[in-house]
């Protein structure tokens, strides 16, 4: 299945989703900040990142931009943040979950992006 980046300050909600994805047979590497998950995404590839909005005292939208800059993967921002989070400027994610998010809903959004077919569309939410 899928590598995806797990990306949230929050260390119990960085765990749930993680053990979300690994139960629907993804691999979740977990990034607990901005630093980590740039490391993660400079030295190795992944396909699709799962990232919360507020990361503390860094930005989210900075972090999407990078990430956009980085990899052609598919971004899901899960956040309680998304109305900030969806009226920010380019780069966008391709979807975004309110918190909390439904699990099967993630990982149903999670594998419609991965399809090839999905590929270059994006989902409005």
């Amino acid at each position: 299945m899928a590598r995806v980046l797990c990306v949230d300050d929050e260390s119990e909600a960085l765990l749930l989703k993680c053990a979300i994805l690994d139960r629907a047979g993804h691999t979740a590497i977990p990034a607990p900040s901005v630093t980590q998950a740039l490391a993660h995404l400079r030295a190795t590839p992944f396909d699709a990142i799962v990232m919360d909005w507020q990361l503390g005292t860094e930005d989210g939208h900075l972090l999407l931009q990078q990430i956009k800059q980085l990899s052609a993967a598919p971004v899901i921002v899960v956040s309680g943040y998304v109305s900030r989070a969806f009226q920010s400027s380019e780069p966008t994610a391709d979807i975004y979950l309110e918190k909390p998010v439904d699990p099967s809903e993630l990982v149903t959004i999670l594998e419609t992006l991965l399809r090839p077919s999905a590929e270059g569309a994006t989902l409005a939410s």
